[in-house]
C-alpha cells in the first residue's frame, strides 16, 4: 500500500513508501502516582466517537490509575483551536497531527515530544517504517501514524446507473461528459461544502497535482515559490468546471460534513451523484444514511487525468492522520499512543471510521470494494503528496483555501489565489 514518491511537508520529497492508513495538558501525576491526561480528537458523532470512549475505557482497565478525559472537538474548529492552546501553554496531552509544515511549525516551536526512542511493541513491527515518514522530520518521530486518506471521487453507483453511466470517467474530458449525464437526468452531479473552504479548495490543490510536476510541488513546499504556470492553469482547470454548473445548489452555503443538508450528507441520501474527497468519507457518509450504515451502493475512482499537465498520471493526493503527545504530557501519553498502533485497535479503528488502518495486520480485514480500490490506486501511485494546505502550513494553507471559494463565489480569479499564497508565504 505504498507509493514511491511521497511530499509531506515544507522540507520533504521523500524518495520511499507511506503506508495507508479540551482540557490542559501535562497533568502527569500526583502524589499517589495516578497520571490524568486530555485527549483531543475531531470525531463529535457515531460510531468514530463511540471507539475513541471504548479506546480509552479499554486503555484505562488495562493501566489501572491512568485517566483520560476525552474531548472531540468538530474537524472545522480543531487546528485554531489546537494551536491557540498549544501557544498558551495549556495543549491536551495526545491529539491529532495533521503533519506536514504544520506539525514543522509544532516542532519548531517545541510543542511536540519526541517519540522516536518510545515507539515499541506492534506498534513498531505491524506498522512499516516508511508509514511514520509523513509524521517525521530531521529523522525523528513526532506523531503515530493512524491511517493515510487518499483522496478521489465518491459516488452513488445507483445514480450514476440512473442517469445511464456504465464507466467511470478516466480523463477530465470524460468528466464533463458524465456532468452533463447526471445534469440530464436531473441529478445534481458534485455535492461541494465550500461553506468550511477546505472541500472546495480541494478541487484546485488535484487539479495543481494534475497541472504541476513533482519537481514543482517540491519546490513550493520547500521554498514557498508558486511561479510556475501550472498554479494558474489549475486555477483555470477549475473555473472550466464550475462553468459547466456541477454543484449542488447552494453549495457556497453548503458544509460538509455536518448534517443530511452538508455535501457527505447529500451522497448518503442520494441526493448528489458524487463528491471530492479523502478515504474518511465512507465513515462520515455512513452516519449521515437514514439508517446510519454505510451506502450499500458506494463506489470510488480517482480523480480525472488532465491533459498537458506535468503532474506523473496515476498522482495521489492524501491526508496522513496521526497523534502526538504535547512536549510536556506524561510518559503514560506514549504508552496510549503504542495502545493505539496494536492490531486490535486498529482493526476497531477501521471498523468505526470504515477507513484502511495503517498497522498491517488489521489491513487484512479491509474488505469493501471502494476501500480495495482506493488501496489499488494509492499502491500504484508513482507520485504522492499531502493535501496542500497541510503542505503549506496553517498560514498559507488558509489563505490558499480561501482564495478559491472566492474565485468559485466570483470575486477572485487563478491569478489571486497565487497572490493570496504568495503574499501569505511572504508573511510566514
Amino acid at each position: 500500500m505504498y507509493g514511491r514518491r511521497i511530499l509531506v511537508g515544507s522540507a520533504a520529497l521523500i524518495v520511499g513508501a507511506l503506508a495507508l492508513s479540551g482540557c490542559a495538558g501535562g497533568d502527569s501525576g500526583g502524589a499517589d502516582g495516578d497520571v490524568s491526561m486530555s485527549l483531543w480528537h475531531n470525531s463529535t458523532t457515531g460510531p468514530g466517537k463511540a471507539f475513541w470512549e471504548e479506546t480509552v475505557a479499554d486503555f484505562e482497565s488495562e493501566n489501572p490509575g491512568v485517566t483520560i478525559d476525552i474531548q472531540s472537538v468538530q474537524n472545522e474548529d480543531l487546528d485554531g483551536k489546537l494551536q491557540t492552546a498549544l501557544n498558551a501553554g495549556d495543549a491536551p496531552d495526545v491529539f491529532l497531527q495533521r503533519g506536514g509544515g504544520k506539525m514543522a511549525a509544532m516542532v519548531e516551536a517545541g510543542q511536540l515530544k519526541d517519540l522516536t526512542d518510545g515507539i515499541e511493541g506492534a506498534a513498531k513491527s505491524e506498522i512499516p517504517e516508511a508509514a511514520y515518514s509523513a509524521n517525521s522530520l530531521d529523522g525523528k518521530i513526532y506523531a503515530l501514524p493512524v491511517a493515510v486518506l487518499p483522496g478521489g471521487m465518491f459516488y452513488s453507483q445507483d445514480l450514476f446507473a440512473e442517469a445511464g453511466i456504465t464507466e467511470n470517467p478516466t480523463t477530465i474530458e470524460d468528466f464533463a461528459g458524465t456532468v452533463d449525464q447526471l445534469k440530464s437526468a436531473g441529478i445534481a452531479p458534485i455535492a461541494l461544502g465550500a461553506k468550511d473552504a477546505w472541500p472546495a479548495a480541494h478541487w484546485y490543490y488535484w487539479f495543481a497535482l494534475r497541472e504541476c510536476s513533482p519537481e514543482t510541488l517540491a519546490k513550493a513546499a520547500d521554498e514557498m515559490v508558486f511561479d510556475d504556470e501550472c498554479w494558474i492553469a489549475a486555477g483555470e482547470d477549475l473555473q472550466e468546471l464550475a462553468a459547466l454548473e456541477p454543484f449542488n445548489d447552494g453549495y457556497l452555503t453548503t458544509s460538509a460534513q455536518q448534517g443530511a443538508g452538508s455535501s457527505a450528507g447529500l451522497i448518503a441520501n442520494h441526493q448528489a451523484g458524487m463528491e471530492l474527497m479523502g478515504a474518511w468519507n465512507p465513515g462520515v457518509i455512513a452516519g449521515l444514511t437514514p439508517d446510519q450504515q454505510p451506502l450499500p451502493d458506494l463506489g470510488w475512482f480517482p480523480f480525472p487525468e488532465v491533459s498537458g499537465g506535468e503532474g506523473e498520471p496515476g498522482s495521489m493526493m492524501g491526508g496522513v492522520d496521526g497523534y502526538s503527545c504535547s512536549v510536556d504530557a506524561p510518559d503514560a501519553c506514549v504508552d496510549f499512543l503504542n495502545y493505539l498502533g496494536t492490531a486490535e485497535v486498529q482493526t476497531a479503528y477501521y471498523e468505526a471510521f470504515n477507513a484502511p488502518p495503517v498497522n498491517t495486520v488489521a489491513q487484512e480485514a479491509v474488505t469493501e470494494p471502494y476501500l480495495q480500490d482506493i488501496l489499488a490506486a494509492y499502491n500504484a501511485a508513482p507520485f504522492a503528496t499531502q493535501w496542500l494546505d497541510t503542505v503549506y502550513g496553517q498560514n498559507v494553507g488558509n489563505a490558499l483555501n480561501v482564495a478559491v471559494v472566492d474565485m468559485l463565489a466570483g470575486g477572485g480569479s487563478p491569478e489571486g489565489i497565487v497572490e493570496a499564497v504568495q503574499d501569505a508565504a511572504a508573511k510566514a
